[in-house]
Parts: C-alpha cells; structure tokens; sequence
C-alpha cells in the first residue's frame, strides 16, 4: 500500500496494541491462559511483518515505492504474505478457539502440554514458510527449499492444535447433535486441519508445478477463510450474543440451517475450484503427438472453466444468504433480552514480583506468569526465520546476479507500470515463465533473477486468470504484438480475444490522464533505491516522456485509431511493449540452458 496508509494502519495497531499489552500488565490473575499467548504472538508479528514489509521511499502524498526490488521484494512481500495470513488469521483465531470450544463444550481443553508445543512450535516455524510460494521462480532455489522443508515440518504444530480442539469435545460429541455453535466450531477446526495440511503438500514441487497460478490455489485459502475463520465466527456469535443479552438463542433450527447452507457454499465454492485447477494445469501443459502444444491459445482454458466459476458463484451466494440468516437470528434475540454490561468479578490486586515455580509445578508456568518476557520469547522466535533469509538474498551478490542488457525504463514505461499496478493487472496476469517446456513453449524464455533489478515492486503474480506477460513486449522470441492490438485490446478485450473474461478499461484513454506532474519526483526516487538513471537525467526525463508518447500516438494514428499522447493507455502500451525484450538482445543469457522437464 501507499505509505499514509502503512503509516495510519501502523498507527492504529500500536494503540491497539499498547491497549493489549497493558491489559495483560493490569491483569489481577497471576497466570495468563493459552489464548492469551497467541493475542501476544499476533501483535508481535504482524507489527514486525508490517514495518518490515512497508519499508517504502514516498515519491508524493498518495506515491511510493519498496525499498526491496525484484528478488528480494517477492522474498519480502511473500514473508509478509504467508506470514500475515497466518499471524492474523490464524493466531489469533487458535486464541478463540482455545478459549470457546472448551466453554462451548464445557469440557477443560484436553491437554495443556500440547497447547504449550503447539503454540512455541507454530510460531517458530511458520514464519519460515512464504518461499514456498515462489517455487520454480527466479528465488534462489536454497530460499525455495528452506520453505518447503519448514511446511512441512508445519504439518505437525497445525495438526498439534486441531487434535487439541477437536479433542476437548471427547465425551461431549453428543452436545454437538444439538447445538449449531458447536457444530461451527468442530467444522471449523476441521477445516483448519484440512488447510493447514493441504498448504504444506502445495509446497512440495511435484504438487506446487500443478496446483501454483490456477484456481487450485483460490480453492486453498477458501476452504480456509469460509471454513476456518467463517465458521469458527459464526459459532462464536451464537455463543456469546445469547449470554450477552441474558437470553436463548431466537431460534436453533435457523442457525442449523446457516450451518447446512454455509457447509453447502463452501463445497460448491471450493469443489469446482479444484476441479478448475486441475483443468487448467493439464491444458496449459499437453502437447499434440507432433510436439506442439495442444492448446496454444490461453482463451481455450479460460472458456473452458467458466462453467466452473458459475458453481463458484452459487456456492458464495449459498454462504452469503447463510450469513444473512444468523444476522436475523442475533438480530431477534437481543430483540428478546436485555444487554449485560457488566459482569460482576473480583481477583485481589497482584502485589510483588511472580513467586518462583512450586516443586511439581510445569516449568512453562515461569513464562505464563511474565507477559514481557514472553513478549521478548515470541518476538526473538518470529525474527530467527525472517533473518536467516532475508540476510544473505541482500547481501551475497551471486544469488542475484545482474544482466548487462538490462535497463531501466524509460519515464513512460514506468508512468504505465505505474498504471499496470495501480488497475491491479498483476492480479490475473503472472511475470514469471517457470522453467517447464510448457511455459517456454507458451510464452518464451524462461525468467531470469536479474531482469528484475529494477522492478520496485516485484510483479510475479501468483495466478493466472489471464496469460502470463513476461515476455510480451517480445512474443516468443520471434514477434511483438502492434500498439494497435494492445490499444483495442483495453478498450474492449473481445475485439481482440473472443470469449475473454477481462474487464474494459475504458477510462486509460481519457484525455489528460497521463500525469507528467509525478515524473521528475518518481525517476529521483528510483535513483536513490539504486536504479542507475545519470544524474540530472530528471531535468529532461518529461521531455523524454513526451517524445515517447507522441511516437506511440502517432504509430496509432496513422494506422486509423483516435490515439491522443496524453492518455494512461499510451504508458500502459510502453510499458507493455518492453516487458522481457532486455535479455532477447543478450545471446549468453539465452544459452543459458533449462534443467527442468
């Protein structure tokens, strides 16, 4: 994000934060419980991950660029990814868990030394996981492997959990028969059982050369977000509106019914995603008996899914309409009762330093009793993975080795990268040609660490909606697309590609939307994060700009389109038509030869 907004949100979770820690400093019970651990891990480490992340050069008021580019920024952005998933959604909702299924079951949770290795365990070890998510890319391949060891091995504190939640039901599964709230929180934690080991087999390469850039990967994090964070919500709800308004819940048939219907969304939503990605990975990657790909046409995947998407969209509309319901459910009971605003309790003040652990007593208690060196435990812990990676992709040389035919783009390119970003295009389109026969055939030569030098950010992409764009500007080393094809092409994707599912960008081409204001600032920015523009070069790089504008406009014109130079869809074509040719023009990068099949 822009840097205001990095700033306010990191505004807003430091006084949420301090309103945490100071809570737990305030507390008139020596010992703090399991879920207290995961809200502490959850503060810690999203904070690290969101100043770590956002380390960005400002250029305006809403303008800026990452520190990081290329390499190192997808090693970061998807540290910062993974890890956000799981240290905003997962943490904290372990922290529910722990603290709901047991009051929900009225059962103690079945045992407390697994809740101390799975929460140690699980914060260590998942913060070394993001590189699975650039498998076969240009990441150096030990960073590849170091997060495709550390998934696995995740396996195991993720499983810790759910047997935790799930057996603290023994003896109470026939409350479940009966009771919505806890038939959400079993499906609940059985879906995060699901998640979180379907994720490490994504790591796998064998799995990740199928399932990486298709809906399969769409299918994963649902069956996480709908099922785990949805469900386990929605049971807390039930639970805790009906003890809030001193009442019964308005109606258990209806929050049955939300549970069968939201079960019902998230299998109509998921299954055909899978099925989708499947699809996809084998068409992309057949070829004819005479060796040519079978389907050389990136449409014929597209068309062919479609009707897969439409089940998508009933199952999301199953899950909303089940969501609407529990609304009108919680909405009547509180109708029924009258709100509780204090509960009446009392502990005596904590006075005195924690007494030392009494013999018998579990060694972890030291820790439980001592929120800031817990604090200091969790933080050390999620910095250990973070460092061991990030260290030696920036400072040892050979791990991103430079291209002497790679350059810097020009004011206009990086006027339309700027755009490429801003309508989001590296949602559906990838810039990454892995190193299979099917993606090189396809799109050209496969991607190399060091075109991405000056890319801040990084624009890899993790899905394939729409083909990859690596090498467009140079379409298998053999042709470029016309302006006049990419022009006609935003303006109305069907005019071009029949049966697209893109949208019209019809505002690119708005007279005076080209802003010039930026360019001087942007190209100063850039040179202090490294890219080598001569300096002084911004006193004539909007003179630059311009030229470059006119000829495109120009070339478009005189082919019968009513081009004006002073539109967004002149950069986007610049910048379009440069992406991959640098490293055409150099015969030693080309003869660099492809170990994989």
């Amino acid at each position: 994000m822009e840097w205001p907004i990095d700033i306010a949100i990191a505004v807003i979770w430091l006084a949420f934060g301090a309103n945490l820690i100071g809570t737990i400093l305030k507390r008139r019970e020596r010992h703090f419980y399991v879920a207290i651990w995961f809200y502490i891990a959850t503060f810690v480490t999203v904070t690290v991950l969101h100043v770590v992340n956002s380390m960005e050069l400002p250029v305006g008021l809403f303008k800026s660029y990452p520190v990081y580019a290329g390499v190192q920024d997808a090693l970061v952005q998807w540290w910062y990814g993974h890890n956000a998933v799981a240290f905003f959604l997962t943490t904290p909702y372990l922290g529910l868990i722990y603290y709901f299924i047991p009051k929900a079951a009225n059962r103690p949770v079945y045992s407390y030394r697994l809740s101390i290795i799975h929460f140690w365990a699980l914060i260590f070890i998942y913060i070394w996981a993001g590189p699975h998510h650039l498998l076969y890319t240009a990441l150096p391949d030990w960073a590849q492997s170091l997060g495709t060891v550390f998934s696995l091995m995740l396996i195991a504190p993720s499983w810790g959990g759910m047997l935790n939640g799930l057996l603290t039901l023994r003896g109470a599964w026939d409350k479940v028969r009966g009771s919505a709230t806890l038939k959400f929180m079993v499906v609940a934690v059985t879906a995060y059982g699901m998640s979180t080991f379907e994720g490490p087999m994504m790591s796998l390469k064998s799995v990740n050369a199928v399932t990486h850039y298709t809906d399969w990967t769409i299918a994963h994090v649902h069956i996480g977000a709908l099922g785990w964070n949805g469900f386990l919500t929605f049971g807390i709800l039930y639970w805790l509106i009906p003890r809030m308004f001193q009442t019964k819940l308005y109606s258990e048939k209806w929050a049955n019914a939300h549970f069968w219907m939201g079960t019902l969304g998230i299998a109509f939503y998921a299954i055909p995603l899978y099925w989708a990605g499947f699809t996809q990975h084998f068409m992309w990657k057949e070829f004819t008996a005479d060796g040519f790909l079978a389907y050389p046409n990136f449409l014929e995947t597209v068309t062919q899914i479609i009707p897969m998407y439409l089940l998508r969209a009933v199952g999301g509309g199953l899950y909303i309409v089940g969501m609407l319901l529990m609304v009108w459910n919680l909405v009547k009971t509180i109708r029924l009762g009258s709100f509780l605003a204090n509960e009446e309790a009392s502990a005596p003040a904590l006075v005195g330093p924690p007494a030392p652990a009494r013999e018998g007593e579990n060694w972890h208690r030291w820790i439980e009793r001592r929120p800031i060196q817990m604090v200091l435990a969790s933080t050390v812990l999620i910095l250990i993975g973070g460092l061991v990676e990030f260290i030696p992709t920036a400072t040892i040389k050979s791990n991103i080795p430079t291209l002497a035919s790679v350059m810097p783009y020009t004011p206009l390119e990086l006027q339309g990268r700027d755009v490429y970003i801003a309508e989001g295009c590296n949602n559906c389109h990838s810039q990454m040609i892995r190193p299979f026969r099917w993606e090189t055939e396809r799109y050209g030569e496969y991607s190399k660490a060091g075109e991405f030098v000056y890319d801040h950010p990084f624009l890899w992409g993790s899905k394939r909606t729409g083909p990859d764009l690596a090498r467009e500007g140079y379409v298998n080393g053999k042709m470029y697309k016309p302006d006049s094809w990419h022009y006609n092409h935003m303006y109305e994707p069907r005019s071009t590609s029949p049966g697209s599912i893109m949208p019209a960008y019809p505002w690119l081409y708005k007279e005076g939307s080209l802003d010039t204001t930026s360019t001087v600032a942007k190209i100063k920015a850039m040179r202090k994060l490294g890219v080598p523009y001569p300096e002084g070069y911004e006193n004539i790089a909007a003179a630059d700009l311009r030229k470059q504008a006119q000829q495109i406009a120009k070339g478009l014109q005189d082919g019968g389109l009513e081009a004006s130079p002073n539109t967004d869809i002149i950069a986007l074509i610049a910048y379009m038509q440069r992406l991959g040719v640098d490293i055409m023009k150099d015969p030693e990068v080309l003869a660099i030869p492809t170990s994989q099949p």
